[in-house]
């Protein structure tokens, strides 16, 4: 005589409904029109190129500047502490840094905004 398999210890969620439909769109939701800008941050240009535009910070340790959470790697004298600049450039992630803060965001061209 063989016995049946044995059953998962109840887990609590048995009586919670199954969802069986895909979830809707908010209706409400509002959507850009078509040719809007929407609020800035950074810009891509292909391939791998992207724009930030903001106030440069002093990072933690010196001579290291901050943008948007991205680490500013060349681009001076233009990028410095207070300097609202427009830079693009890369992100290279696996560069390593002394400023301990910051993605490495390679500046290509700066000017300031």
């Amino acid at each position: 005589m063989t016995s049946p398999p044995a059953q998962p210890p109840p887990s609590g969620f048995e009586d919670l409904p199954v969802p069986t439909a895909k979830p809707t769109p908010d209706p409400t939701a509002t959507r850009p029109a078509p040719g809007a800008t929407t609020a800035p941050g950074p810009t891509r240009r292909p391939p791998g190129l992207m724009t930030l535009t903001g106030t440069v910070t002093a990072g933690v340790e010196p001579n290291c500047f901050l943008l948007d959470g991205y680490l500013l790697v060349g681009g001076t004298p233009t990028v410095r502490a207070g300097a609202r600049v427009t830079v693009t450039g890369r992100v290279q992630a696996d560069m390593m840094t002394t400023c301990q803060q910051g993605t490495p965001f390679v500046v290509e061209t700066a000017e300031p905004a």
